[in-house]
């Protein structure tokens, strides 16, 4: 799983809150867009928490970016910054929204059903 912030702190409080709901997960961190997209060119990633503001391209265009490619990746962006427009266009890129600052009670739902999500189907 992908945690994209350009905060090391918020990684940390994210990739906390992910330990303590989901411990056998590896999260993968990075600061941009840019290098989010360099650690799923080089490993599988099935899950992303993305940071709405960073420098360069913002949360929401990487979350678009990834959509595109990976239709069924469960997404989520991070952001205390909820207006219209930004939530229109998460949920637009198929995104979920998970409020700033990150807490385990916050991000649970979105794990929870990512996790089932992502559990291989029974045969």
């Amino acid at each position: 799983m992908l945690i994209v912030d350009d905060s090391k702190l918020a990684r940390i409080v994210v990739g906390k809150a992910i330990a303590a709901l989901q411990p056998e997960w590896v999260r993968i961190e990075a600061s941009n867009a840019d290098e989010a997209v360099a650690a799923v060119n080089a490993q599988s990633v099935n899950l992303a928490i993305i940071d709405f503001n960073m420098p360069g391209r913002d949360g929401l265009a990487l979350a678009e970016e990834l959509r595109a490619r990976f239709p069924a990746m469960p997404l989520a962006v991070a952001t205390a910054n909820v207006q219209d427009e930004i939530v229109a266009r998460a949920r637009a890129a198929n995104a979920s929204f998970i409020a700033k600052p990150v807490t385990e009670e916050g991000i649970r739902g979105f794990i929870s059903g990512a996790a089932l999500r992502l559990r291989p189907a029974a045969r």
